[in-house]
């Protein structure tokens, strides 16, 4: 009894016991955890400090509801600003740090509104709305950041475009109050007119330390090249008047010249100029019949008679910008949206974007000493080349004149791609319209070592209305394993390609492409429809190679995608007695062409053959309706200094069912102009690319005494 009750007296106590226990251990893990999960939260979405709290946005935020900063009569002033500063030197690139798309992350300081002592602001005008519609372009961009621990680049929203509104002193204290100055290290600023009388200085007045200037109004004296951005001073009229591009094309006038306030002798030199060549000139002045006024800057005048501004600048092939107080002037942005050429007369200046725009390709620099010789200057200019100068000049205003977020955005790029050189544009995409594509193909020159093979080629296959040749020509190539599309280049206007249902059935996509001119060039143009990196250029009666030679071919290409593979080789030889080159086409030892009736390449040559071929080879060779293979051979050579790579022994292409009526190449007059073609060719390129070899490449085992199954390409056919 006395154990049982023992027993029994402990047994219902114990259970609550444990009960309780459970409870205290469950409630101190649940605190635990949450406790944890508030500060989690705290850490995620308290602000990590006061500059990355406050995202730019003037939606968010106006001008007047910005907080109020006083300025110290004693607060510090930044250095004046060193001259010998480079991007190695005053800025950190390690801030920028390694990111997958090789873009810099720009931070635009919070707004605020900077006053001295007694409440005066440091600027007349506050935020202006060009540099409003600049910070906002930054923050819409894929530059932007409102991390400041993730930023490169620093901008402060201190408005200093215009140093006529702002006061030096205050506003250089302003910018060192910034609290990632750091002596102006990684800072940009954007500023459009400098100086301000009596000498007008061509860079901002304001001390700004290291800090990048992107400035409207450079001079030589004052640029730091490779460091600063020269930028366009912004003309207003570009959002205000609605110029519609015109043709390029002779003009009513030939030299117009528009601005207002240039120096008296300049006028004197003008008007001289005026009274030699009558009409061809128009000079313009304000007029001073009209009252002050929005209407009176649109309005330009000569003896009385008014013209629309800026639309009369149309109406010339060139359009004079003097330099005024300052280098920089907003008319050579209403010249270039005009489509005029600029007659640029501003010695030591700095041109916009001048770091990697061609102004030699859009306007015509002259020293201001050769004024009186501009007109003899500019009638020199051949009419082909004063038309491509004013297509080029409207280009270059649309991309990076036309709006202040087209001057923002270049500018960064510019600075981008100093920081990522690797990722760099190149100079076709800065300076050629976007007409050429140059974004969807890369330079063969920098491919990985070897091109991976599973992408495979496109047979581009250019035929006029040899069907059954065609139609040959496509079953053998289909068989080859490396085949990735087949393009069929129809260069028949009169006829039209085979109903779909004729075609051969191919296990790979068949696209035809219909030209507009039966021109030898177009087996050269860079169709959309060709994806691969590696094409083949094929004529449609080349019924002979077999699928291991095309094969082959390919193989040979990716070790070697800079270089044109063939398969027959010709030469050029240099004939003593005549005095110039030879076209060569007899067994030899040597090679320094292939024939692109069946050769490899990259797709890269396709946009030069197109839009960078010198001179006017491209239109020659479709006049003659001959030597398109010449022409890429040289364009290969001149470009990779580099000999073609002949593959297999096959010595010449020869198609027994084709009649003299039907081959091109059995022409009586066709190895003539084959010499021509080289002679013309090296006349124009000024030298001679071509650049001759003694190899060829065959298949390891090719000859070898050795089992034809167990090669790789056993089948390499015949001479």
């Amino acid at each position: 009894m006395c154990a049982s009750g023992k027993y029994g007296s402990r047994g219902p106590a114990l259970i609550p016991r444990m009960k309780t226990k459970h409870r205290i251990y469950y409630i101190t893990l649940f605190s635990v955890v949450l406790l944890g999960l508030i500060a989690t939260g705290m850490f995620q979405f308290w602000p990590h400090s006061i500059e990355s709290s406050a995202e730019w946005s003037l939606d968010r935020r106006s001008v007047h509801d910005a907080p109020l900063v006083r300025i110290s009569v004693n607060s510090p002033i930044p250095g004046r600003g060193d001259l010998s500063c480079r991007m190695h030197t005053c800025f950190d690139v390690y801030r920028c740090g390694y990111n997958p798309k090789n873009k810099i992350k720009v931070y635009i300081y919070p707004l605020q509104r900077f006053v001295d002592e007694v409440g005066v602001p440091i600027s007349s005008t506050g935020l202006s709305r060009e540099y409003n519609d600049l910070l906002s372009a930054i923050s819409d961009s894929d530059f932007y950041t409102d991390d400041v621990s993730r930023a490169c680049l620093f901008v402060p929203s201190i408005d200093v475009l215009n140093q006529n509104s702002l006061r030096i002193r205050e506003t250089a204290q302003a910018l060192a109050m910034l609290p990632r100055w750091d002596k102006g290290m990684n800072h940009l600023l954007f500023n459009m007119l400098p100086g301000g009388p009596p000498d007008y200085n061509t860079a901002l007045d304001v001390p700004r330390d290291r800090a990048l200037l992107a400035g409207g109004g450079f001079s030589t004296w004052t640029y730091r090249q490779g460091y600063d951005v020269s930028i366009p001073v912004y003309s207003p009229l570009s959002a205000e008047v609605d110029l519609p591009e015109r043709q390029p094309g002779p003009r009513r006038y030939f030299i117009l010249s528009s601005q207002t306030a240039i120096h008296r002798e300049y006028r004197v030199e003008l008007e001289r100029l005026k009274d030699e060549n009558g009409e061809a000139l128009l000079l313009l002045d304000k007029c001073s019949n009209l009252s002050q006024g929005l209407t009176s800057v649109r309005k330009r005048c000569y003896k009385g008679q008014v013209y629309d501004y800026p639309q009369i600048l149309q109406e010339s092939s060139f359009c004079v910008v003097l330099r005024g107080a300052r280098l920089g002037q907003a008319t050579l942005s209403d010249v270039l949206q005009a489509g005029c050429v600029p007659v640029i007369m501003a010695d030591s200046y700095i041109l916009p974007f001048s770091e990697v725009l061609d102004w030699k390709r859009a306007s015509v620099v002259i020293p201001e000493e050769k004024l009186p010789e501009m007109y003899t200057i500019l009638k020199s200019i051949p009419h082909r080349q004063v038309e491509e100068m004013q297509r080029q000049a409207r280009w270059f205003w649309e991309a990076y004149f036309s709006s202040m977020k087209a001057i923002g955005m270049t500018t960064l790029q510019i600075i981008n791609d100093r920081i990522y050189p690797y990722a760099a544009h190149t100079y076709e995409e800065w300076n050629n319209p976007p007409v050429v594509k140059w974004s969807s193909v890369n330079s063969p020159l920098f491919l990985p070592l070897i091109p991976p093979r599973s992408p495979g080629f496109t047979a581009v296959v250019l035929t006029y209305d040899r069907i059954e040749s065609l139609f040959r020509v496509i079953t053998e190539i289909s068989k080859v394993p490396s085949l990735a599309k087949l393009l069929v280049v129809w260069n028949n206007q009169n006829k039209s390609p085979p109903e779909e249902s004729l075609w051969p059935k191919v296990a790979v996509p068949l696209k035809v492409v219909r030209t507009k001119e039966n021109k030898l060039s177009n087996r050269f143009f860079p169709f959309d429809e060709i994806e691969t990196e590696a094409v083949l250029a094929i004529d449609d009666d080349i019924i002979m190679l077999t699928s291991d030679e095309l094969q082959f071919g390919y193989e040979v290409w990716r070790e070697f995608p800079d270089r044109l593979v063939g398969y027959p080789g010709r030469l050029h030889l240099w004939d003593h007695e005549m005095g110039k080159w030879k076209y060569e086409s007899e067994w030899t030892n040597e090679v320094s062409m292939v024939l692109t009736g069946a050769a490899f390449y990259h797709k890269y040559f396709n946009y030069l053959y197109t839009y960078k071929m010198p001179g006017d080879i491209k239109n020659w060779v479709d006049a003659h309706m001959n030597c398109e293979d010449i022409a890429m051979n040289f364009l290969v050579a001149n470009i990779t200094g580099k000999a073609p790579i002949k593959v297999t022994p096959r010595k010449k292409f020869k198609c027994p069912e084709c009649t003299a009526i039907d081959g091109l190449s059995l022409d009586q007059t066709h190895m003539v102009e084959r010499s021509e073609c080289i002679n013309k060719f090296a006349s124009v390129f000024g030298t001679m690319p071509l650049k001759v070899v003694e190899h060829r490449a065959d298949p390891v085992l090719y000859k070898d005494d050795f089992p034809e199954k167990l090669k790789s390409f056993p089948n390499i056919g015949s001479l």
